[in-house]
């Protein structure tokens, strides 16, 4: 009965203190856009969501990279999108079943948000990622978890599967950090900006995905 009850509010959107996904809004466009087999990763989803809402945020943060771990495959824009840089929402992450790493970090954002983690624990960090064996860095984002305001993050990752703290990502160099409340420069505790004023593809998210079922 609990489990049903849970379900429920999943699915019509009532999901106190937590970012609302109107889970049929959503599926029905995946449905119409990327037909029945994605309805049903869009299903499991959400009923990992549901399963994963009352466990401590130390596991949420585990099932939820494991999920997309193992739903998505990595894919650069160029390949996917046509483009150099585009952010895609999760209805279309999951609609592919692949993604770049903003892709992966922005679905892993929205879960966890989804789940109850407070927004001031997450941030999405652009970062320089050094290439194996060279010298050379790459564009790069990822997700941080910080238990508390001044508690060094963990770090989910596209590259990677583990999650790891941010201390033993020594091929990491964050950049700025942000998430719907604000944007930080380098590792900056004070928020310089609006991220979406200063992030234009942010704001496309946030827009795009309130006509997908994330209410924000």
């Amino acid at each position: 009965m609990r489990y049903l009850l849970l379900f429920f509010l999943l699915s019509s959107g009532v999901f106190a203190s937590r970012l609302t996904i109107q889970f049929n809004t959503f599926i029905e466009l995946m449905g119409q856009k990327y037909g029945p087999a994605r309805v049903t990763v869009a299903r499991n989803w959400q009923t990992m969501l549901v399963r994963t809402q009352n466990k401590p945020e130390q596991q949420q943060i585990l099932i939820v990279n494991d999920f997309f771990a193992r739903n998505l495959r990595y894919q650069t824009d160029i390949q996917l999108w046509k483009q150099n840089d585009y952010w895609a929402t999760p209805l279309e992450t999951l609609g592919r079943g692949l993604g770049d790493c903003e892709d992966y970090a922005i679905a892993k954002y929205i879960s966890l948000r989804a789940l109850g983690v407070s927004d001031d624990k997450l941030r999405l960090i652009y970062v320089k990622a050094k290439l194996a064996g060279t010298n050379k860095t790459q564009a790069h984002m990822v997700l941080g978890y910080f238990a508390t305001p001044n508690a060094q993050p963990l770090i989910l990752d596209s590259l990677i599967t583990k999650v790891l703290p941010a201390a033993k990502r020594v091929d990491l160099s964050p950049v700025f950090s942000f998430n719907s409340q604000g944007l930080w420069a380098n590792n900056s505790t004070k928020s310089v900006a609006s991220p979406t004023a200063r992030l234009s593809r942010w704001r496309k998210i946030l827009e795009q995905t309130s006509q997908e079922g994330v209410m924000w």
